[in-house]
């Protein structure tokens, strides 16, 4: 691959800096384990490393080092359009740097060569019962794609441990390649029980879904797969969808094992399934009120949700203390193309609403909006009325971060995770001897 080269140099360097640290400081405590850690899934544990992307809990998901308003306006664009390309986007997961517009429309180029579905995946989805959920059908299809694997091949025929990251990589850009034709294949099977419609070769990445669903006439919604793909590329590796693809990875099972075990954390309602979730909460005040309420409905409607031990659809993240930096991105992109929409003037009455009733309540560590909280209404307003689909959707750009991550994680040789279990009456025994 061109851009193979640049990547091995950075990864040279990286290994370096590893080696000096563990080599000097290999029993350095950087942090504690709590009782309540234990017991709280380790939130909030600095426990895994990785340079694609990191959550600040003010300032929010930030890609290499850049934040969503950085990118939006330094990645290179489409052709006629205001947001960026997806190549662009891996690039820069991938190397660390912003690429140029030449580099990001060759990574693009790359894609559509490799984007074809195979037979077999299409006859598979084919054979699935039509009430099969699509994120099952989407983690099958990937699951599917392991017989072309170029890590397993490679392993088998005795590759270096150094070299693991390479076929990684291939692995990696051509399952990135196909999930546009994967999640097309699962929309227009299921919902439509159409034919599937060969990726084009001029539209990019992004735009290339829309124009396998029959949707290449709306640039309104072609303009919003490129948002919300590269809105949601990453979010570090801690959440459940990126660290089930780490920990399956760090046994050397190959891309496709591990980015299909990855889908299945990310079906959860408590991950990518709470889009469709606060959509069907809007839906619900809608109908209750016949059109939008006023605010003092909307703050009497969310307490009662509170009182009956519900939460709040789309606010609230375990990192994040402030709006997300993902919602104002698809609240600024709505303002343009769908300021008029009622289910969108709701999204900004909750909006001005919702924090403060969470914040007078008290029991929310974050009142804040999440990406979750407009994701659903933006692709609602636009035709895309199937919501247990916006799961897909959102796989399709987590993979671009969660196969960025896997390359580097071979890279740099992270080891088999493998944290140990300890029982009830040890915790009991550990306390007694602290406080004794």
């Amino acid at each position: 691959m061109w851009f193979q080269d640049k990547l091995e140099e950075k990864i040279i360097i990286k290994r370096k800096r590893i080696k000096d640290i563990v080599s000097q400081y290999n029993d350095q405590k950087i942090g504690d384990v709590t009782i309540k850690n234990l017991f709280s899934g380790l939130r909030g544990n600095d426990l895994l490393v990785s340079d694609v992307s990191y959550v600040d809990p003010n300032d929010g998901i930030h890609f290499r080092g850049y934040s969503i308003n950085d990118l939006m306006g330094m990645l290179p664009k489409a052709e006629d359009s205001e947001m960026p390309l997806a190549g662009g986007m891996y690039y820069l997961l991938l190397i660390g740097e912003l690429p140029t517009r030449e580099e990001a429309l060759d990574i693009e180029e790359e894609w559509r060569r490799a984007g074809d579905l195979p037979y077999h995946v299409a006859d598979m989805l084919r054979a699935m019962p039509r009430d099969t959920h699509p994120m099952t059908m989407f983690s099958q299809a990937i699951l599917a794609l392991q017989s072309r694997s170029e890590f397993t091949l490679h392993y088998n025929n005795g590759l270096k441990k150094s070299d693991y990251w390479k076929p990684t990589l291939k692995d990696s850009m051509s399952l990135v390649a196909k999930t546009p034709a994967i999640a097309a294949a699962i929309y227009n099977i299921k919902y439509h029980n159409n034919d599937l419609i060969p990726p084009s070769q001029t539209h990019d990445w992004s735009a290339n879904f829309a124009y396998m669903i029959n949707k290449d006439w709306d640039q309104h919604y072609m303009e919003l797969c490129r948002l919300f793909f590269a809105i949601h590329a990453d979010q570090g590796t801690g959440n459940v969808s990126a660290h089930t693809a780490w920990l399956v990875n760090s046994a050397l099972s190959d891309v496709y094992f591990s980015c299909s075990a990855a889908m299945n954390g990310l079906a959860g309602p408590l991950h990518g399934r709470a889009n469709q979730d606060c959509l069907e909460w809007l839906l619900d005040v809608l109908e209750k009120y016949g059109s939008c309420p006023t605010e003092k409905q909307m703050e009497e409607y969310i307490w009662d949700t509170l009182n009956r031990g519900k939460v709040i659809p789309g606010y609230g993240h375990a990192v994040l203390r402030n709006t997300d930096p993902r919602f104002i991105a698809q609240l600024e992109f709505g303002h343009k193309y769908i300021a008029n929409d009622d289910l969108f003037k709701l999204v900004e009455i909750v909006y001005q609403v919702a924090p403060r009733v969470l914040k007078e309540q008290g029991k929310a560590k974050s009142p804040w909006q999440n990406v979750d909280a407009i994701s659903g209404t933006l692709q609602y307003n636009c035709g895309m009325r199937e919501y247990d689909f916006y799961t897909v959707l959102f796989g399709v750009g987590r993979i671009m971060g969660i196969t960025a991550n896997l390359v580097w994680a071979r890279a740099l040789y992270a080891p088999l995770e493998r944290p140990q279990s300890i029982t009830l009456d040890m915790v009991e025994k550990k306390i007694a001897q602290i406080i004794s």
